[in-house]
């Protein structure tokens, strides 16, 4: 149930005191990307979230916080799971933001051939 990261590996500590000491000093954060106002974070948790609901432990998080609070939270089993669920969450938020500038640019078009007509 407690892990430690053997470079980007997750593993099981044999005890509590082990993982204690891991935890204590651990960079656990796999990545943290920034736009605008919104923070993407993802990170190594130590502890299986599973909660033995059986399947593989759940052992990363990605969390999307606006204005401090959690808006989003995802999890997965391996490190590179969590990377590309990081980068997905950015690319989703990035692809909205592009897309309703297109729905706005479209909209001042309409409304610009109006006002010369």
């Amino acid at each position: 149930m407690h892990y430690k990261l053997d470079g980007h590996r997750a593993v099981p500590c044999m005890s509590i005191a082990e993982w204690s000491a891991w935890f204590a000093v651990a960079d656990r954060r796999v990545a943290e990307t920034w736009i605008d106002d919104i923070r993407i974070s993802t990170v190594f948790l130590g502890l299986d979230h599973n909660h033995g609901l059986g399947g593989d432990p759940l052992l990363f998080e990605t969390m999307v916080f606006v204005d401090g609070e959690t808006h989003e939270m995802r999890r997965y089993f391996i490190w590179e799971e969590a990377e590309a669920g990081h980068t997905e969450m950015a690319e989703l938020i990035r692809a909205e933001m592009q897309a309703a500038q297109v729905r706005a640019a479209q909209a001042w078009e309409q409304v610009y051939a109006r006002q010369k007509a």
